[in-house]
């Protein structure tokens, strides 16, 4: 299928002259900066941060690039990979026109957005097992249908959405085709960043806030084709990533086998916990995880949140959510804070079962 990406903007976006920056026109370091109504006299903290970031925060893309193994200019970096989906809707969703396909049950700001940015949803569940069923997403989309989200692996239940139906419709959807990677580094299957020069409609988009231990710094990654990426730089604001946020995330991306680490230490964890939980009477099931956290199933699951929350441990209760049921999302966390949880749910159950 031809993709013809300057069809499916809205036609403003397609015209649209974005704003340009101090930065924008002169990116050098050195020089008398009277350019940007900059405090010229540093700042009141310890560190100067009175001169505004690099806009494209270029330094930080390289790195990334390099360890992605893709070209810089294929990455866009955003606050959380919340605003990449802010923008994808601004870009391409022409407000009380335009529809997007969800996937329930899944992350819950792609609906949040789709609202905010008065853009109708076509939900297609996905099977029991947490599955896609491809042939009635394609059933479902029409000429409307701008952008297809799958999260893979999925949030809330944690498994990886079986690739070769992912890839069968990026193939076959007309639009856009997201893929939220935010649990990519606890997945031993390949990231469809890999797919980048195949499907010129592909959008991967990442995370530092998982399995890089850098949730408060709020950095997003999307990766696309340079016309893509091009189109969210155009919409994006000025300065969206703080100066504070590019040099910390530039450190810890030379301490690469520290996140690796972490992240064998929670794929230790996840396993010992699956396998605590699958022996405690009560569960009724715990799903596959290819995440750093496991959907269980038991009876009475908002009872047990609440009464838990009393005990200072703290779930996330998916039991209204489309599938889920009567089960709780429980994230890893180090062997001390599993162990408690393990034993106030045992407590638990005993006394309600």
């Amino acid at each position: 299928m031809s993709f013809d990406l300057s069809a499916l903007l809205r036609p403003h976006i397609r015209n649209l002259k974005p704003y340009t920056s101090a930065r924008d026109e002169y990116s050098g370091t050195e020089g008398v900066f009277l350019d940007a109504n900059e405090n010229p006299y540093g700042s009141i903290t310890d560190e100067d941060f009175n001169r505004y970031p690099d806009p494209y925060q270029q330094g930080l893309k390289d790195r990334i690039a390099k360890i992605r193994d893709l070209d810089s200019s294929r990455i866009f970096l955003g606050n959380g990979s919340d605003e990449a989906i802010d923008l994808l809707f601004r870009a391409f969703c022409n407000p009380g026109v335009d529809n997007v396909i969800l996937l329930p049950p899944t992350y819950g700001m792609y609906g949040v957005s789709a609202s905010i940015n008065a853009t109708e949803t076509i939900s297609v569940p996905l099977t029991e097992d947490f599955q896609l069923q491809s042939e009635k997403i394609l059933e479902a989309f029409n000429e409307k249908s701008k952008i297809l989200f799958i999260c893979s692996p999925n949030n809330p239940s944690g498994n990886s959405l079986n690739h070769d139906e992912i890839e069968k419709l990026i193939k076959e959807f007309p639009g856009i085709v997201v893929i939220d990677e935010a649990y990519v580094d606890f997945m031993s299957e390949e990231s469809f960043v890999k797919k980048l020069d195949e499907f010129q409609n592909l959008v991967v988009l990442q995370t530092f806030s998982k399995a890089w231990g850098l949730a408060s710094l709020r950095l997003g990654m999307a990766f696309a084709s340079e016309e893509v990426i091009r189109v969210l730089n155009k919409i994006k604001p000025p300065y969206n990533i703080s100066g504070l946020t590019q040099t910390t995330v530039l450190d810890a991306l030379g301490n690469i086998d520290q996140m690796k680490k972490m992240v064998a230490n929670i794929l230790e964890q996840r396993n010992h916990l699956r396998s605590e939980l699958e022996s405690i009477d009560g569960v009724i099931k715990v799903f596959p995880s290819d995440a750093n956290f496991l959907l269980v199933k038991i009876a009475n699951a908002s009872k047990a949140y609440q009464d838990l929350i009393e005990r200072k441990v703290i779930l996330r209760n998916r039991s209204n959510v489309m599938l889920c049921e009567d089960c709780l999302r429980v994230t890893i966390g180090t062997a001390q804070e599993n162990e408690i949880f393990l034993s106030e749910l045992k407590n638990w159950l005993s006394k309600n079962s």
